[in-house]
C-alpha cells in the first residue's frame, strides 16, 4: 500500500486535506469519491509533482490539479492562472459543487495576490446576483471577448461546466502551439549569441594581440589582414560605445515597433519573409479557425463570432483582411464567398464551403484549425532544419575569415623577414 496527500473538497463546498493509503493513484481516487470528497490535489507522499487520478465523478472525469499552483504573488493575472482557473472551475462545477461554493473553494486555496482577488471580486458579483459573464466584464483585461462570450453561451444553455471545460483545452491547445514555435526558437536563438559573442572576443581581444607582430609593415599589409586589424582596435577601443548605441537602437527602434505605424510595417515586412511570411499566415488562420469554430459550436451568432475571431488575430494585416467578413455576412454573404484569397488558402475555403453545405461550418472550422497547426508544426520544423546548419555555418564562416586575416598577415611577414 501506497500513502498519498490529497486535498480535497466535499458535498459542502469546504476543502480537507490528509493521507490516503491505496495501491495506486487511481484506487485512490475511488476511495476519496466514495467518501463523497472531490479531489482537487492528489500525488505520492513526499512527491512535489501533481498527478491524474482517472475516473469520475457525476459521470464526468476527476482530473488532478493544483489549486495551490497559482504561483508566486504577483501583481497581474498571467495566462497559466487564467488557464488553471478555468479548468479547476470547469471540474469542480461538472462535481456537483454550485458556482458559488466552487469559487469560494479555489480562493480559500490560492495564495493573495492580484489573482486571488480578481477571483474575489468576481464572487462579489456572483452573490450580488448577476451572472459571472458581469463579473469576468469588470476584468475584460485579463479575460477576452472570446473568454466572455463563451462563458455567456454557457451559462445561457445551461452548461457552464461543459463550457469552461472546453475552454480549458482551447486554452491549452492555443499555449502548446505557442510553446512549440517559441521552443523550437531558443537554440537559434542561443546559436545566434554565441556567435556574435565569439565574434567579439575575437576581434576585440585576439586580433589586437597580433598587431604589434604587424606594426613594421605598415602599408604592406594584405587589405583582409588590415581591415580585420582596424575592425579589432575598433571594437577593443570603443566597446562600451559600441554596446550604448546597440542597446540605444534597440531601444529606439522597440519603442518605434510599438506605434501603429511600426506594427504594420513589421507585419507587411513578417509576411513577405520567404520563411516566415506562409507559416505566419497558417498560424493566423489556424487562431481564427479554431476561436470562430469553439463559438459557433456554443451557440455564438455568426456575427459576433466572427467579430470575435478576428481580434484573436495578431497581424495587423491580416486582421484588416477578416475586418471585412462581419459586414459581408451582415449583408447575407456567404462566409466561404467572404473569405480573402490574400488571406485564406484555396484549401481554407473549400473547407468552409463543405461545411456550410453541409451544416457543420464550427466541425470544419475546427478541422481546419487542426489542418493548419500540424502544417505550422512541419513547417518550423522544417525552417531549424535549414536555420541551424546556416547559423553555425555563417558562425564559423566569420571566425574562419578572422583566422584567415592574421594567418595572410604572418604569411606576409614571414616573407619579407626572407
Amino acid at each position: 500500500m501506497a500513502a498519498f496527500e490529497y486535498r480535497a473538497s466535499d458535498r459542502s463546498g469546504s476543502v480537507q486535506q490528509g493521507v490516503e493509503s491505496a495501491a495506486d493513484l487511481q484506487s485512490a481516487a475511488r476511495a476519496l469519491r466514495t467518501r463523497g470528497l472531490t479531489p482537487i490535489v492528489l500525488k505520492p507522499a513526499g512527491s512535489s509533482a501533481l498527478s491524474t487520478p482517472a475516473g469520475g465523478s457525476a459521470g464526468s472525469t476527476v482530473k488532478g490539479l493544483s489549486l495551490l499552483g497559482f504561483g508566486a504573488k504577483t501583481d497581474r493575472v498571467t495566462p497559466e492562472q487564467v488557464l488553471r482557473f478555468t479548468s479547476e472551475l470547469g471540474i469542480l462545477l461538472q462535481a456537483g459543487l454550485p458556482l458559488d461554493r466552487a469559487m469560494k473553494v479555489q480562493i480559500d486555496t490560492a495564495p493573495f495576490g492580484a489573482h486571488r482577488a480578481m477571483m474575489e471580486d468576481i464572487l462579489a458579483t456572483l452573490k450580488s446576483g448577476r451572472s459571472m459573464t458581469a463579473g469576468l466584464e469588470n476584468h475584460d483585461s485579463v479575460f477576452s471577448g472570446f473568454y466572455i462570450s463563451m462563458v455567456r453561451s454557457g451559462e445561457a444553455s445551461g452548461n457552464l461546466a461543459g463550457v469552461l471545460t472546453e475552454l480549458a483545452s482551447y486554452l491549452e491547445r492555443s499555449r502548446a502551439v505557442r510553446s512549440t514555435i517559441v521552443s523550437a526558437m531558443v537554440y537559434p536563438a542561443i546559436l545566434a549569441v554565441v556567435a556574435s559573442l565569439s565574434v567579439a572576443i575575437m576581434l576585440g581581444y585576439v586580433v589586437p594581440e597580433f598587431e604589434s607582430l604587424f606594426e613594421e609593415m605598415g602599408d604592406g599589409l594584405p587589405m583582409l589582414t588590415a581591415i580585420i586589424i582596424s575592425l579589432g582596435d575598433l571594437v577593443a577601443g570603443w566597446w562600451w560605445l559600441m554596446a550604448i548605441v546597440i542597446g540605444g537602437l534597440v531601444t529606439l527602434v522597440r519603442r518605434w515597433l510599438a506605434t501603429p505605424g511600426g506594427r504594420t510595417w513589421l507585419d507587411v515586412r513578417a509576411l513577405k519573409a520567404p520563411l516566415a511570411g506562409p507559416l505566419i499566415r497558417k498560424f493566423e488562420v489556424s487562431r481564427f479557425a479554431r476561436t470562430m469554430g469553439t463559438l459557433l459550436g456554443n451557440g455564438v451568432a455568426i456575427l459576433k463570432a466572427a467579430d470575435i475571431a478576428s481580434g484573436t488575430v495578431g497581424n495587423t494585416v491580416l486582421r484588416q483582411h477578416l475586418d471585412d467578413l462581419a459586414p459581408a455576412i451582415k449583408r447575407g454573404e456567404r462566409l466561404s464567398k467572404a473569405m480573402q484569397p490574400e488571406m485564406f488558402s484555396p484549401l481554407a475555403v473549400q473547407m468552409v464551403l463543405v461545411g456550410e453545405e453541409s451544416g457543420k461550418l464550427d466541425a470544419m472550422l475546427l478541422e481546419l484549425a487542426q489542418v493548419y497547426e500540424a502544417e505550422v508544426e512541419a513547417d518550423v520544423k522544417r525552417a531549424l532544419t535549414l536555420l541551424e546548419p546556416a547559423l553555425i555555418l555563417g558562425m564559423g564562416g566569420l571566425i574562419a575569415i578572422i583566422i584567415m586575416g592574421i594567418l595572410m598577415g604572418i604569411l606576409s611577414v614571414n616573407t619579407m623577414a626572407f
